[in-house]
């Protein structure tokens, strides 16, 4: 079946999470690196926590308790102003450097982002960074008040896209997002930014262990759970060529 839409993960995949450094590191000189690394971490288990618990806050609460959380662990002092600016990077993220020029090459398609960030979150991120003009919908999970991986999030692409599963190619670059959309039924791709034998070869035994490479071996490698992507691509710019080959 043709592939009439492609939607895409908005966190680490379009737009690249590592990018709250520059905040991180500015309020907290030295801690930078450990704070971007334990806040991402936090903020994904707290969104699976919140789920399982039938206890549903939008990411914006959720990403505020896990910065909150990190800076207790670290016993730094948190003071309204320095939070709200580290806060506020959160819809200024960088996109990737490909990604613009990979959505045009897309532009025969339906395009959109179906992510956990709330509403206001999502729609303050793609309009500061020009993609409110490039995409078809953005769509939050807020209205099913459960975050990815469950499967009423994925459901909501054919509700806003009017597109059967089968017809949807699914990108994101979180392996527990991928086989999310792939148990559900989807299509999907995986941007494996991050190979095993890269970080293989990044860990050298009895040499301290960063806080980016835990956060990369958490987070980057394919879940064990049975289900694999359809398909592997190493960057956005890729993916044109993927979808003309489908």
């Amino acid at each position: 079946m043709t592939i009439k839409a492609i939607v895409f993960d908005a966190y680490g995949t379009l737009y690249d999470i590592q990018s709250v450094a520059s905040a991180t590191d500015e309020a907290f000189p030295g801690y930078g690196d450990l704070i971007t690394q334990i806040w991402r971490i936090k903020q994904l288990e707290y969104t699976w926590q919140r789920t399982a618990m039938g206890r549903y806050e939008d990411f914006s609460v959720v990403t505020r308790e896990s910065l909150a959380y990190c800076l207790k662990l670290l016993g730094l002092k948190n003071e309204p102003a320095t939070f709200e600016r580290i806060m506020d990077k959160y819809v200024h993220l960088a996109l990737y450097p490909d990604a613009k020029a990979m959505l045009a090459a897309l532009k025969d398609r339906k395009l959109a982002i179906l992510s956990n960030g709330s509403t206001d979150m999502l729609n303050a991120l793609v309009k500061n960074t020009g993609l409110d003009t490039i995409l078809d919908a953005t769509i939050s999970i807020d209205s099913e008040r459960v975050f990815k991986p469950s499967p009423k999030t994925y459901a909501l692409i054919e509700k806003y896209l009017g597109v059967k599963p089968a017809e949807v190619l699914f990108i994101s670059s979180n392996p527990f997002d991928v086989c999310g959309a792939k148990a559900f039924g989807l299509k999907v791709a995986w941007i494996e930014r991050v190979t095993e034998e890269a970080m293989a070869s990044e860990y050298k035994p009895g040499q301290p262990v960063t806080p980016l490479f835990m956060f990369k071996a958490l987070r980057t490698q394919m879940d064990t759970l049975g289900h694999e992507p359809d398909y592997r691509i190493r960057a956005l710019s890729e993916l044109p060529a993927l979808v003309a080959s489908i």
